[in-house]
């Protein structure tokens, strides 16, 4: 038996709110499980990482602590594109591992999938001062290699958590309160790819009132995911 959508959403909220507030730790990720990529995709991902090391005359790069690349499974076809690390992330050199992390989690969890089922990056590598906001100029910068990552991963869903991620890969004269909730075909380089837009964890804690949209489009992103069979 299907449970009602009250029953449902009762049950995400119970989720993806229990014990986040209190806890402040930010969660270690450095035991991560192996997944045997082919000898191309490893290769890529590589030399993608290196070319990123490798900037020249950035001045995220010259004050942060780590490159943050990316977690999860990268055979996985959901992908997850944020805007920046933290200061946690920057610690660890892993995207969302403090009290955003928290909640991603929870709201992957609600529709039944974690880190070793999705794959996650942003669109800067390297954490901005003070947590601020990736200028355009960084932006730009940066925005080729997170285009290459998102060709290497060949993902058959990319989600793009907040406005950041959202101006930067699909335009920046749209607002996320129109765009959210709705399918996009994009294409960056050889991937073609169906494009959904969200909230960013980070604003659902300072706006709680509107984990009620990102329910409905973490629904979304269950029933794409059972139609293509991922």
């Amino acid at each position: 038996m299907f449970k009602n959508s009250s029953t449902k959403l009762i049950e995400y909220y119970n989720l993806i709110n229990h014990n986040l507030i209190y806890n402040n730790k930010a969660i270690n990720r450095y035991k991560k499980s192996n997944f045997e990529l082919s000898v191309n995709k490893a290769k890529s991902l590589d030399l993608l990482k290196e070319s990123i090391v490798n900037i020249k005359n950035c001045d995220l790069k010259k004050n942060a602590k780590n490159i943050v690349f990316s977690d999860g499974n990268p055979k996985s076809k959901i992908m997850l594109i944020g805007e920046a690390p933290g200061a946690n992330e920057d610690q660890e050199g892993l995207p969302f591992v403090g009290r955003a992390g928290q909640l991603l989690d929870k709201m992957l969890s609600a529709i039944d999938l974690d880190r070793k089922k999705v794959y996650i990056s942003n669109i800067i590598n390297f954490r901005p001062p003070e947590n601020r906001r990736p200028t355009d100029d960084e932006i730009k910068r940066y925005l080729p290699f997170i285009s290459k990552h998102i060709e290497i991963i060949q993902p058959k869903i990319l989600v793009l958590l907040g406005s950041t991620a959202m101006n930067a890969l699909i335009g920046k004269d749209i607002v996320i309160s129109k765009m959210r909730g709705k399918w996009i075909e994009k294409k960056f380089g050889a991937c073609v790819t169906s494009v959904i837009i969200t909230f960013h964890p980070a604003f659902l804690m300072r706006q709680p009132a509107q984990k009620k949209m990102a329910w409905i489009d973490l629904k979304m992103i269950r029933e794409k995911k059972n139609i293509l069979k991922i």
